[in-house]
């Protein structure tokens, strides 16, 4: 197992300091480890994730090789070489366990944003006290968007929000962790194969949420309730203006929508399952909050904004894999994580073969799954494998 860094690296230096995992403690579990503390339904720290995750390569016994930074993988006879900043490694498999968020992505039209204004992704950002004084812009009203426009608007400044499409989640539902709902009812199951319209299922924003000792939820109309702004997508930035998109109260609504649907989803599996008498009444929220008149620009100039936080997603980095399995839009050909490569694999994408895939208790079956393909297809065919 070849690591870039440390054990848990990202872990360690690519997340904000008051981050917390969006699952309950509950659901932290890997095969023969899970959380033992005495806080199962909090949410743990960036410090915690990274102990936990240390435990259980310890516990596992796991051959890590860290600092083991890959510069190229490629095909070689009826394998691969491996080449790291440590060495060469020859082999008949490789399984890419690299995840989904290695690059943050901004828009080409970033550049044209004024100098004057700070420019920061999610892995630069650490806390309020290292941007400048004045206004800032979040771009993205995604898990990572709400999260750091809630914090920086607690400590004073005045934010606005560009909204695109989002997932909309409250917290808790009927007196559960809304994700105890999809792990219980199923729709963490459901498989890839079995979903009719894969990519997008794939490209699927974050929910809207964050770990909270009070377990709060935190949508569009707790962050207006702060004194957050919400506009619409970013467009385009222009002569130093940004530009956004009309129609938020349909996106706000469509949001809600999708919302409603899945909580009646909830409703309709504890009614079949004899659940109801378990949990508290069905719930239903209110409408997101539209401004009667959304901004459409903004003069990026005039020192309104100091600071644009691009939370506008991110994307893996396959420049290390030097084998024609990556599509026009950088993303890795593969069905169920049978890269279009012989003895090629992957883990830890969206929606691998469940909605459950890039969640840590979702790594598991899928992984089982993979290797068990590896084992009897792949180097069952290879003799001496």
């Amino acid at each position: 197992m070849l690591e870039r860094g440390e054990v848990a690296n990202s872990w360690r230096h690519e997340r904000w300091d008051s981050f917390r995992l969006l699952t309950p403690n509950w659901q932290s579990r890997l095969p023969g480890h899970r959380y033992e503390g005495p806080d199962p339904d909090g949410y743990m720290t960036m410090a915690e994730v990274t102990a936990f995750i240390e435990g259980f390569a310890a516990r596992s016994g796991a051959p890590v090789r860290t600092g083991a930074d890959v510069t190229s993988v490629r095909r070689a006879g009826d394998g691969y070489q491996v080449t790291t900043g440590g060495g060469e490694f020859r082999c008949r498999s490789v399984v890419i366990a690299s995840g989904a968020c290695n690059v943050p992505v901004v828009p080409p039209f970033a550049g044209a944003v004024p100098g004057s204004v700070e420019q920061l992704t999610p892995f630069d950002y650490r806390g309020p006290a290292q941007l400048p004084d004045g206004g800032v812009l979040v771009v993205g009203a995604s898990a990572t968007g709400v999260q750091l426009a809630a914090e920086l608007r607690r400590s004073g400044r005045p934010v606005t929000l560009s909204v695109g499409e989002h997932v909309r989640l409250p917290r808790t539902y009927r007196g559960r962790d809304v994700l105890w709902w999809m792990d219980a009812s199923g729709v963490w199951d459901q498989r890839f194969d079995e979903i009719d319209d894969l990519t997008r299922a794939r490209r699927l924003p974050s929910p809207q949420l964050i770990g909270t000792d009070e377990r709060t939820t935190l949508d569009l109309n707790a962050l207006t309730s702060m004194g957050v702004e919400p506009v619409g997508r970013l467009a385009a930035v222009r002569d130093g203006r940004a530009l956004f998109s009309g129609g938020l109260r349909n996106v706000f609504s469509l949001a809600d929508l999708k919302m409603e649907r899945l909580l009646d989803t909830f409703d309709a599996w504890a009614r079949e399952h004899g659940r109801d008498g378990e949990v508290g009444p069905p719930e239903r929220f209110a409408p997101t909050r539209a401004p009667e008149r959304a901004r459409l620009q903004l003069d990026l100039r005039g020192g309104e904004i100091r600071t644009i936080v691009w939370a506008t997603g991110f994307r893996p980095d396959y420049g290390w894999l030097d084998v024609p399995v990556v599509d026009e839009k950088g993303r890795l050909r593969h069905e169920g994580g049978v890269v279009d490569s012989p003895g090629l694999y992957a883990l830890g994408l969206p929606v691998l073969r469940r909605r459950r895939s890039t969640f840590i208790h979702g790594i598991e079956s899928d992984a089982r799954e993979v290797i068990d393909h590896l084992a009897t297809v792949t180097l069952a065919q290879r003799p001496g494998a």
